[in-house]
């Protein structure tokens, strides 16, 4: 039995039908590339990146992952992590360590440089956070990211 799609999948074909404003992968697009614009000057101050501070973020909450899941949770390619992890260790924020059952795994850990570094960063990320949410209520934001959810576990390659 052939399964029928959805009616809003059936009648839109073209982006052009859609249209940008309600095609949501182009204003997640948006929304991430002016947060992190709204952040970039910030941290710039701060000697910072956004895949640094990215990184310090995940980091914050997720200590001691191995580098392939900090690559997964970060949002940054493997090859653009590699030099973000080489500068933050350089200055001292992070340390890599072997794994313990396998020496081919690396974890990554906070130093309390790096933690207190994230910690003098996260206001700024807070503020722009709150800022995207201004109006918007409780519900429609649990709303959100229950569908967000939802949506990653549509499309996800690893299990985080």
């Amino acid at each position: 039995m052939e399964q029928k799609l959805p009616e809003r999948r059936q009648r839109i074909s073209t982006l052009g039908q859609i249209g940008l404003q309600q095609f949501a992968p182009y204003l997640m697009n948006r929304i991430m590339g002016r947060y992190n614009a709204t952040l970039r000057d910030n941290f710039r101050k701060q000697g910072l990146t956004i895949p640094q501070v990215r990184t310090l973020a995940v980091l914050s909450v997720a200590d001691g992952v191995t580098v392939n899941d900090l690559s997964v949770y970060t949002v940054i390619e493997q090859s653009t992590l590699s030099r973000t992890l080489d500068t933050l260790e350089g200055h001292g924020l992070v340390r890599r360590e072997q794994g313990v059952t396998d020496s081919r795994i690396r974890h990554v850990f906070l130093t309390d440089d790096g933690r207190a570094l994230f910690t003098r960063a996260w206001p700024a990320m807070h503020d722009a956070f709150e800022a995207m949410f201004d109006g918007i209520d409780d519900a429609e934001y649990a709303a959100l990211i229950a569908t967000l959810q939802k949506m990653l576990k549509n499309i996800r390659k690893h299990e985080i």
